[in-house]
């Protein structure tokens, strides 16, 4: 019987591995799971406000403060036995827009836990910030190495960029109550005109073409930058500085929301972790001002406080099995 025709045959393919590789534990940890952590921890910074706000007691804040803060502690030792085991991996991660993005919201987490530990342990408060404060300048240059790796269409301004070059600007809000006002208001000046930049020239590419429906989510990341400087000021006795940046920041959010449909036209993803923690500082932002924007910072952190968890429970169940992993393009150890 003649044979068929070499360019008939179908493909070879190898053969399925039976049983399936087992994926080392914490080799393949995805940095996108930091962003609505730092979403839940910023959340638990404005409920500690909005409580207070309303004179009602600080008790569930603080029992949420513990959780956050555990959760934070496991997604960074995961992270840190990943890198432990192939350090290179980082480089890695660093290539891809979620991995850099989850990677700044980790050690901006580290800086936000610091503003949540003053009233328990300023000590341990005063370890973090000054830990965060490194590790966040750490990963800001591996950033720009990184982006300097890449060919020059990977290396625009993204929203993300707030969260590595400006994210230092969370460590005001412990600086000042810790006795760091000369460091807060050094974080201040020197972040401002980078976030002004990024503001700006987001703008001039907003305006020359749309970002895919995808990369949509982070834009809800400009919204931060201006909450957080709205809180420095304001600790630093800047009250009309503070309550022009919040005012910026509400007029930020109104423009998202007029556009939600367009921004959250691919439905939910991973990169939706974009949307708590800006979602968390401009609540806590409004609720540091008085009188209309008291209230309004009450009305978002009531929004603030069914959105976040969602965002964060939908982000952490993929975890399990790999599947945040794969969708994010995270590397493997």
């Amino acid at each position: 019987m003649p044979q068929e025709p070499a360019r008939f045959r179908p493909k070879s393919y190898p053969p399925p591995e039976f049983p399936p590789r087992r994926v080392p534990r914490f080799a393949r940890v995805p940095p996108a799971v930091f962003p609505p952590i730092l979403g839940a921890i910023g959340l638990v910074l404005a409920l500690r406000r909005g409580l207070a706000a309303l004179q009602l007691p600080p008790a569930p804040a603080d029992f949420l403060a513990g959780l956050v803060l555990a959760l934070w502690a496991f997604a960074a030792f995961a992270y840190a036995a990943k890198l432990a085991r192939r350090p290179g991996v980082l480089w890695e991660d660093l290539r891809v827009l979620p991995g850099r993005a989850g990677l700044a919201s980790a050690t901006a987490g580290a800086l936000a836990l610091a503003a949540l530990l003053v009233p328990f342990s300023p000590g341990a408060a005063r370890v973090m910030l000054i830990g965060g404060l490194v590790l966040h300048g750490a990963l800001a240059l591996a950033v720009l190495v990184a982006l300097a790796r890449m060919p020059a269409e990977a290396r625009g301004v993204t929203p993300v960029w707030h969260l590595s070059f400006v994210g230092f600007i969370i460590g005001g809000l412990a600086a000042v109550p810790l006795g760091y006002p000369v460091l807060a208001q050094g974080l201040f000046w020197a972040t401002l005109p980078v976030a002004a930049a990024i503001w700006g020239i987001s703008l001039a590419q907003l305006a020359r073409r749309v970002p895919p429906a995808p990369l949509r989510p982070l834009l809800a990341i400009h919204i931060a930058p201006a909450a957080l400087f709205a809180l420095v000021a304001g600790m630093l006795g800047q009250g009309r500085l503070s309550a022009g940046f919040a005012v910026l920041g509400l007029v930020l959010l109104a423009a998202l929301l007029a556009a939600g449909r367009w921004v959250a036209e691919s439905g939910f993803s991973p990169l939706w972790g974009a949307f708590t923690f800006p979602l968390a500082a401009l609540a806590s932002a409004l609720l540091a001002q008085d009188g209309v924007l008291l209230w309004a910072g009450i009305a978002v952190l009531a929004a603030a406080v069914g959105f976040v968890p969602y965002v964060l429970w939908q982000v952490l169940k993929l975890w399990p099995g790999g599947r945040l992993a794969a969708k994010t393009n995270a590397a493997e150890a």
